[in-house]
């Protein structure tokens, strides 16, 4: 497997750029990443950047096609950063762990992720003509399908694979993040369970390979029943 970019791209691979284009390129993304620093990622329009970076607004247009492939751009390092992790990198997350440990592995640090690049994840989305068909993406819920059919999962795990997508949708986490307060840490556990619940449907252990027990989850102690 190889890693894809958030954007669609050219199938030929990147094409070369002349020299003052790569000057142009970082300069633009260099004045956006200022901007959504200052003002966050739904302030940022081809205007703004256009008159911050000192250049048409034709320029960036050029340039990125679209604010979406502005902020596909600006996430492309980060998302290959964490593609390569759950492809390549160590277990639990990478390859060497049973499915349902990564299924676990995966969910949490897409939370992660989203607390550290959720507002341009979020940005991106909204661009997109369709978020769904983003190459990375594509990516993600293919992964989570393969992880599902390994661990035994029979029930359309194509389906099942969206359904879990959307449960790491950027818009949702940060929903519950920012506006209702919920910890980073009880949104790691309520995906713990829902995965060990669809993967094992309620038996506590799951088949992967050898049988692997999956822990009880640890539940905040009433202080009126301690």
């Amino acid at each position: 497997m190889t890693l894809i970019p958030v954007g669609a791209g050219s199938p030929r691979g990147p094409d070369p750029e002349r020299s003052d284009a790569a000057r142009n390129r970082e300069l633009l993304l260099r004045a956006a990443r200022q901007l959504i620093e200052e003002c966050g990622a739904d302030a940022l329009t081809m205007d703004r950047l256009a008159e911050r970076a000192g250049v048409g607004k034709g320029t960036v247009f050029r340039r990125f096609g679209s604010r979406a492939g502005l902020m596909m751009t600006l996430l492309s390092d980060s998302e290959a950063a964490f593609q390569s992790r759950f492809m390549f990198g160590p277990p639990p997350l990478g390859p060497g762990a049973p499915p349902v440990e990564r299924l676990i592995a995966f969910g949490a640090e897409r939370i992660a992720y989203v607390q550290e690049f959720g507002e341009l994840a979020r940005a991106a989305d909204v661009s997109a003509h369709n978020k769904f068909d983003v190459p990375a993406a594509v990516l993600g819920q293919r992964h989570l399908e393969m992880l599902l059919r390994a661990a035994g999962v029979n029930a359309d795990p194509w389906l099942m694979a969206t359904s879990l997508s959307a449960t790491l949708d950027p818009e949702r986490l940060l929903n519950a993040l920012q506006v209702h307060n919920v910890a980073p840490e009880r949104l790691v556990e309520s995906w713990r369970e829902l995965v060990t619940r669809v993967t094992c449907c309620g038996d506590p252990r799951c088949a992967a390979g050898d049988e692997v027990l999956i822990q009880p989850l640890k539940r905040p102690v009433d202080p009126g029943k301690a």
